[in-house]
């Protein structure tokens, strides 16, 4: 087997993976362009390992642990991703980086952090019509 072969399917597939990285904005989209980047990595560290007939296999060893690295990354992000979902109810990555608090805890929107009187108009009608 020739080492141009994986390393070309390799390459290509962490190229599909940069570019889903960086014009993705949906964060699972992300995490799933970051998973395709990975496995380029373990394509490369499996094929070198074969190529270079190494008696320890250091590279399916290595995979081995990036394999595992991997789970637990999608693990972490998928539950930060579901956690962000639920409390501003988009996954969108721009639109996280816009609303993002302001460090004295003031709101984006109003000068003093106070809520906006149009906000609470249909809940106090809804609890008057109750």
């Amino acid at each position: 087997m020739h080492l141009a072969y994986p390393a070309v399917l390799a390459a290509l597939l962490f190229s599909v993976g940069l570019y889903g990285v960086l014009a993705r904005r949906n964060a699972i989209l992300v995490l799933m362009s970051v998973e395709l980047m990975l496995n380029a990595v373990n394509l490369n560290l499996v094929a070198f390992d074969v190529w270079l007939r190494d008696t320890l296999h250091a590279g399916q060893s290595l995979t081995l642990f990036v394999i595992a690295i991997a789970a637990a990354e999608i693990g972490i992000g998928l539950a930060i991703v579901l956690m962000v979902y639920r409390n501003r109810g988009s996954s969108d990555i721009d639109r996280l980086r816009d609303t993002a608090e302001h460090p004295d805890g003031e709101g984006p929107g109003t000068p003093d952090g106070a809520t906006d009187p149009a906000d609470q108009a249909p809940t106090q009608k809804a609890e008057a019509t109750a």
